[in-house]
């Protein structure tokens, strides 16, 4: 489990706070999605639960044990792919040799499995690779070191409409019970399939903290024809059913409503949520 209690957090010479006394709980066998604007804190929240970062107050604790203590047990069940990274100039083989027996439940078999889904082989040579196959390695490396925490930070960035495509099938093959894995991003409609849980990141505050099922139990996310009741003004005079939050699309208006009996569950529309959700909609 990780815990933030009560943490507060600025950078070096900088006067405003990333966190003023905020307090998250992440349990395990969760797939997290950590979505919020530009300059909120969600790389910042991945850091200090990493320990490369430590709080100026409260504490960030994985399973109990402070993060910022950067403790070899501690350390070797948390991996962090953060948005930027380079890779030293060396083959993939030697990078393994050297790294993996940091990691006590490293996975070859994983590794190797991983890969091939991502279409490259393990005689890869680092240097010599672009930088969306950079990221391909890199999480394919991480995924089989087996942590309990993986972290990941806008890991779609860079990658193709194909590559997006094999990293939501490598992360869900990839899944145990005792795995928790947060996903920092922008591109919602990359990992929206893949989240169990959505965390909705303001300026020093949680705006929304729930998951997928509960979402979807509770509205309905659908397009509907510009004439069908679908605006809010229209919804307010009970043309229609509930709607919470609209926006127009070519398909017509992208539509959050309140599910009510008899509905059926749609699948749930990320951007949608996280636009109602920021403009205090919900």
């Amino acid at each position: 489990m990780i815990e933030l209690s009560n943490l507060s957090f600025k950078y070096p010479g900088q006067k405003a706070q990333v966190f003023d006394d905020f307090s998250l709980r992440l349990e395990e066998n969760k797939v997290y999605g950590l979505l919020g604007k530009n300059g909120t804190g969600k790389s910042t929240l991945l850091y200090l639960v990493s320990g490369l970062l430590r709080p100026v107050a409260g504490s960030v604790r994985v399973d109990s044990v402070d993060t910022h203590k950067r403790q070899t047990e501690t350390l070797q069940e948390i991996f962090l792919v953060p948005e930027e990274f380079d890779l030293p100039s060396m083959t993939l083989e030697l990078y393994v040799k050297l790294n993996a027996p940091f990691y006590p439940r490293f996975s070859r078999e994983v590794l190797e499995r991983c890969l091939q889904d991502f279409e490259l082989t393990p005689d890869v040579n680092l240097k010599a690779l672009s930088m969306g196959q950079k990221k391909k390695v890199f999480m394919s490396f991480a995924l089989a070191t087996n942590t309990r925490y993986l972290l990941m930070d806008e890991p779609t960035n860079g990658l193709d409409i194909p590559s997006k495509s094999q990293f939501r099938k490598v992360v869900a093959q990839n899944m145990t019970d005792e795995r928790t894995v947060v996903i920092s991003t922008h591109q919602v409609h990359d990992v929206e399939a893949l989240l169990d849980h959505i965390l909705i990141l303001s300026q020093r505050e949680l705006l929304l903290n729930a998951p997928v099922s509960d979402l979807t139990a509770r509205y309905v996310f659908e397009y509907r024809p510009v004439d069908s009741g679908s605006s809010l003004n229209e919804a307010s005079q009970g043309q229609s059913a509930p709607v919470i939050y609209s926006e127009p699309t070519l398909q017509g208006n992208a539509v959050m409503a309140e599910r009510r009996e008899g509905d059926a569950e749609t699948q749930l529309n990320l951007e949608l949520l996280f636009n109602a959700v920021t403009k205090q909609r919900i």
